[in-house]
């Protein structure tokens, strides 16, 4: 009875309660199945010629990162873009013996609005786990959803781009991979990078902070310019309609 009626309450401000257990299973099975982003870029790499690739939210290069494997494997010209310096730093010691990596130390806005990012304040990292470096954003409440205390938060100042000025900078005439991961910021530099340029690679971007209405016109847009797509674990994988995506799990 007390659940009927807290869902009904909840259900009156436009939200809906999940049930634990499918939280709680839905993140044990993405942990565990043969079916990650992992095995996408195995077969992305092993079927594809990828000779070009921007990788938005590069973080320390080897922290959480699916493509740094691939890039060393297969020598792709990388461009690798991390706002936060010192992780900025890491990220070049990383790749120092890498000819086909580029390193651009910028934060990749629409408009080149983005003057600042939120990150946590070195003197508390030990307070959390250690995917916190890498969830820098745009928006301070992301981390604080992150369980950051939110005087432990510090804002840092960051050079910014658009991605069309991006791609201008390194003269970047075909593209076959797009990896972005930019802690909720995600959806609109995909939106923009769909709405002024006519490169048509496979795009990977993370997917669960977007905001919902946003994400619904991204999807449209993807739509539009004849993208399919599907999901695994936190990541929407988009490819271009006369592109073939087959997937072997061994």
């Amino acid at each position: 009875m007390k659940n009927k009626i807290l869902n009904k309450i909840v259900n009156l401000f436009g939200y809906k309660l999940i049930e634990k257990n499918y939280v709680r299973n839905d993140k044990i099975l993405s942990n565990r199945t043969v079916l990650n982003i992992n095995t996408v870029l195995k077969n992305i790499f092993n079927k594809k010629d990828i000779k070009t690739i921007i990788q938005i939210g590069a973080n320390d290069g080897l922290s959480f990162d699916e493509l740094n494997y691939f890039i060393k494997k297969y020598q792709s010209k990388s461009i690798l873009v991390e706002p936060i310096f010192e992780i900025f730093t890491k990220l070049k010691q990383n790749y120092k013996n890498y000819q086909n990596v580029f390193f651009e130390n910028s934060a990749i806005s629409v408009d080149e609005n983005i003057k600042y990012l939120f990150k946590v304040n070195k003197k508390f990292l030990n307070k959390y786990g250690s995917h916190i470096p890498a969830i820098s954003s745009f928006d301070k409440n992301h981390l604080m959803k992150h369980g950051v205390s939110k005087s432990h938060i510090v804002e840092e100042k960051v050079k910014t781009l658009s991605i069309s000025s991006l791609i201008e900078k390194y003269q970047i005439k075909n593209l076959d991979l797009f990896f972005v991961d930019a802690e909720g910021y995600d959806g609109k530099i995909v939106y923009d990078f769909l709405s002024k340029s006519n490169f048509r690679p496979i795009i990977i971007l993370e997917y669960i902070h977007i905001d919902n209405i946003f994400f619904q016109k991204l999807l449209n847009l993807f739509k539009d310019k004849n993208f399919s797509y599907f999901k695994v674990s936190e990541c929407l994988i988009a490819f271009p309609e006369e592109e073939k995506i087959e997937i072997f799990l061994n």
